[in-house]
C-alpha cells in the first residue's frame, strides 16, 4: 500500500496547500471513509472542468489544479488521489475508454480514481 500514499511530481499532496485543505476536509469527520467522501465531493463540486469551460491553463499537478481551480478529469484525479493520500489513504488513479458520441469509435479516455478503504477494499469513483 505504500505506493499508493506517496507524494510524486503530479500527486503531490506534500504541498503544503494541499496539505491545508485535506486537513480541512477532513476535521470533525469520524472515519475514513467520510474523509474520502468529502474529498470526492470538494472536488467535483469545485473544480471546474477544463473542456466544459474552456478554460487555460491545461493543469495537471494536484497543486497547480487547486491553485486555479480548474483541469481535465486525469488533473482532477490527481488533485482527489493527493487528498485522499495527504489524509493516509490509499488512492490511485484508473482510466476507462468511453465512446465520444455513445455508439462505438471514435474514443476518449477518462481519467478517475481508486480508493483504498479497509472495510470495503478498493473500489473506483
Amino acid at each position: 500500500m505504500k505506493k499508493y500514499l506517496e507524494s510524486s511530481k503530479y500527486i503531490n499532496w506534500s504541498n503544503p496547500e494541499i496539505k491545508e485543505l485535506a486537513k480541512l476536509l477532513s476535521s470533525g469527520l469520524p472515519d475514513k471513509k467520510s474523509i474520502a467522501k468529502n474529498c470526492f465531493e470538494w472536488v467535483r463540486d469545485n473544480i471546474r472542468h477544463s473542456s466544459d469551460y474552456k478554460l487555460n491553463p491545461v493543469t495537471c499537478k494536484a497543486s497547480d489544479v487547486l491553485i486555479h481551480k480548474t483541469g481535465y478529469c486525469y488533473a482532477k484525479s490527481h488533485l482527489l488521489a493527493a487528498l485522499l493520500r495527504a489524509n493516509n489513504i490509499p488512492a490511485g488513479l484508473c482510466y476507462q475508454r468511453l465512446s465520444v458520441e455513445g455508439d462505438g469509435a471514435p474514443y476518449c479516455l477518462h481519467g478517475l480514481n481508486a480508493v483504498f478503504l479497509k472495510n470495503h477494499g478498493w473500489y473506483r469513483v
